[in-house]
């Protein structure tokens, strides 16, 4: 089986001329003590720093972290048979680190640097796995939704994201709201800001901010690109496609929110739907059906993507959203899904795209995490415990002392 190991290109020796390394640095060159280093896993580099000064100045230079993460991507991880704990793990399943965690607290799917972990009954705590910083945002509603049904006992669901012009942290809180008297009530909609920069525990807004709230998303589907988040349309309408009744908005549309302004943004057309209305699947109602729970939203590297799951057909369809504003959609992946991949998933949990294009795709049945790689059409299982949930981690942990590795 093909191994899921890094095959990023290694930086180019010019580069590495600029390094600011001190001169004692033993027998080896620096251009090839940069070269050893670079092949080691954090956990190993957090340990043999220590021989020297010149070591630890290397290991900790902007040139080299950046290279480093780069070759040795890392993921957050939430095992099932551990409910107590997020673990940093490299593409190999070796745990890196542990980070004490709040029982029953999952991960979001994010790319940053900070992770964070929610309840459905209103608990959310943002991390620092480099730190073990710790940010809980407070229970209480914002003051607009104080007298509001369901949220002293609520279904909630959260996003999260970063504001790259001024450093800031968003969490957005959904109260999920209940269908009453036939009616589908606007889901009450929150944001909070948390600020760590200039101050080592960090700081935060200390209040919920009420915003225009929304009918037709579904709060779990959430997914932070940039600075937007993505929502799939609610699951009302699978329900009315799956009861022979056409609603009028197409399963695959988009719904996305300006997390930097904090507004709802316009509504997106997906790839799909359009296929159906072509001569050849017209009426194709049964096609149709399913579509809403095949479909899962995706961050690829700052683009967004649309996985469609076609288990019936034994197919994986990727695309990629070229152009926001023009509605450009591109299919850049066709993946055929058996043998690889376990024949009792539906659906993709989770997907991810590495700095060298391969796809890191989760399994929610299963908990089955593998890594495919398109210019080989191969696909490695990592071999490592069950997972309920995954993110990836684009910090950096070689600022870490040793007694913080596993």
């Amino acid at each position: 089986m093909a191994s899921p190991g890094p095959s990023s290109p290694p930086v180019s020796r010019s580069t590495r001329r600029r390094t600011p390394v001190a001169s004692n640095t033993g027998v080896l060159p620096p251009d090839v003590l940069f070269d050893v280093l670079l092949r080691l896993p954090a956990k190993e580099l957090c340990r043999l720093r220590a021989v020297c000064r010149a070591w630890r100045s290397l290991t900790v230079d902007p040139l080299f972290t950046g290279a480093h993460a780069a070759r040795h991507p890392l993921f957050l991880a939430n095992f099932r048979d551990d409910q107590t704990h997020i673990c940093v793990v490299d593409l190999l399943g070796i745990v890196v680190k542990r980070i004490p965690n709040a029982d029953g607290h999952l991960l979001l799917h994010t790319s940053l640097d900070l992770a964070c972990a929610t309840t459905v009954r209103n608990s959310c705590q943002v991390l620092d796995p480099a730190t073990g910083n710790v940010h809980v945002p407070p229970e209480s509603p914002a003051v607009e939704h104080l007298d509001r049904e369901n949220v002293r006992m609520p279904y909630t669901s959260f996003a999260f994201g970063r504001i790259a012009t001024t450093g800031e942290y968003k969490v957005i809180r959904i109260f999920n709201r209940p269908t009453l008297a036939g009616f589908h009530q606007p889901h009450l909609f929150e944001v909070f800001t948390i600020n760590i920069s200039g101050s080592s525990s960090g700081s935060s807004h200390t209040q919920w901010r009420a915003r225009q709230p929304d009918h037709f998303f579904d709060p779990s589907s959430a997914i932070v690109v940039g600075e937007v988040v993505y929502f799939k349309v609610d699951i009302v309408f699978d329900v009315l496609i799956c009861g022979d009744v056409y609603p009028g908005i197409p399963l695959d549309c988009i719904l996305s929110f300006d997390l930097e302004r904090e507004e709802w943004r316009g509504i997106l057309n997906g790839p799909i739907s359009e296929i159906f209305e072509t001569d050849k699947y017209a009426g194709d109602l049964d096609g149709y059906r399913g579509l809403w729970t095949q479909v899962t939203l995706a961050d690829l590297r700052g683009s967004l993507g649309l996985v469609h799951y076609r288990k019936h057909r034994h197919m994986m369809d990727l695309w990629v959203r070229k152009d926001i504003d023009g509605g450009l959609w591109v299919k850049e992946y066709i993946i055929q899904i058996e043998p690889i991949f376990p024949t009792t998933e539906s659906c993709v949990k989770s997907l991810f795209m590495l700095d060298d294009g391969r796809l890191v795709i989760h399994f929610p049945k299963t908990g089955l995490l593998f890594i495919y790689d398109p210019r080989t059409n191969t696909s490695a299982q990592v071999e490592m415990r069950h997972l309920d949930a995954v993110a990836m981690y684009t910090g950096n942990l070689l600022s870490l002392q040793v007694g913080d590795m596993v």
